[in-house]
């Protein structure tokens, strides 16, 4: 899905307004104000990713992702979490969860793992730039937490994580993490995910109810076809392509990354974007052009530095790319730039 709830950005800024930082000069350069923006608003997927982009980066607290999530709350959610509240188990919950994740506002997909005694609830994370990898994760790994611990509050069970995985290096110190989930973090992993004891999914939810809860679920697929229908007529793939590749800088995603990031195979974005005359390559040149000549017009870095950012380990390729999308060098583009003719 390209679009999604605007609930998901409103929490994630207020959050990070409560650490401090203004986010109102971020969102004025896409012309956004929160205060006036409808709850029920939808947002680009990658019109949201880019503001995370710049936001995120102005974050000093390692701890950031966590508080957020932690603060995020169940109204946001709508019809989808009173159709997990009318499951019959925690089983049912956690199945209708990963099924309708497109509701969520997660920047990850979830998977159930049984594993004899355990179960896993895993999240593997999507394409993200760096600046906001662990932020989003974190955010999103404490805001399911969150979710879980608000919707056993409401419905009186319990289940407690048996130890919760993070797949990035471990912090200095872990406590802060350990105290948030309640049980032992591992880190280094390769995924994100939460480890709980089977027995515990079979606990019966007492607002559990078949009627409500197909109607719950009819409303959530109402919401998902609305969204379907809107997206056959937003911008092209090759556009969104382009958006998604214009917020990395040192090294680009592969196309088999970007594919997987849009839940396609690489043959379909291939298909796809040679029906709209262009490739993958063309697109990457395209985004790495643009960020060539802002930064040889705009800023003092040297050639090397510019071809560092655009993904080059040499800038001789670098220059050799230049050259063949504007007939010039980097050199001799710059200091005519800079000469005004």
């Amino acid at each position: 899905m390209s679009t999604r709830s605007i609930l998901g950005l409103m929490y994630t800024l207020e959050g990070v307004e409560g650490m401090g930082l203004d986010t109102k000069p971020f969102l004025k350069r896409y012309g956004i104000d929160i205060q006036s923006l409808s709850p029920d608003a939808e947002i680009d997927r990658m019109l949201e990713l880019r503001i995370f982009n710049e936001v995120f980066a102005n974050l000093e607290d390692p701890l950031a992702g966590i508080k957020i999530g932690a603060a995020m709350s169940l109204a946001g959610y709508g019809p989808f979490i009173m159709m997990l509240m009318t499951c019959e188990n925690a089983w049912e919950a956690f199945r209708a969860g990963i099924q309708y994740q497109q509701l969520t506002y997660l920047y990850g997909e979830l998977s159930l793992l049984p594993e004899q005694d355990r179960i896993s609830l895993r999240l593997q994370p999507t394409l993200l730039p760096s600046s906001c990898y662990r932020v989003l994760l974190d955010r999103d790994m404490s805001g399911t937490y969150q979710l879980v611990l608000d919707l056993q509050n409401t419905i009186g069970s319990t289940i407690q994580p048996l130890e919760v995985h993070m797949p990035y290096a471990k912090p200095k110190d872990i406590k802060p993490y350990e105290k948030r989930y309640g049980c032992p973090v591992l880190f280094d992993m390769p995924d994100a995910r939460f480890v709980i004891p089977s027995k515990a999914t079979a606990i019966r939810f007492p607002s559990a109810n078949r009627t409500a809860h197909a109607l719950y679920r009819k409303q959530c697929d109402q919401v998902l076809t609305a969204r379907a229908q809107k997206e056959q007529s937003d911008k092209g793939i090759s556009e969104q392509v382009v958006s998604l590749l214009e917020l990395f800088v040192n090294a680009y995603p592969s196309i088999e990354d970007v594919a997987r990031n849009f839940d396609m195979s690489e043959r379909s974005l291939r298909r796809k974007l040679s029906e709209q005359g262009t490739s993958f390559r063309k697109l990457l040149d395209q985004v790495r052009a643009a960020k060539a000549t802002e930064m040889l017009q705009d800023t003092q870095l040297s050639i090397d530095a510019i071809a560092h950012q655009l993904g080059y380990t040499e800038s001789a390729a670098f220059i050799h790319a230049f050259q063949r999308w504007t007939n010039t060098t980097p050199a001799a583009f710059r200091n005519k730039n800079r000469q005004g003719t």
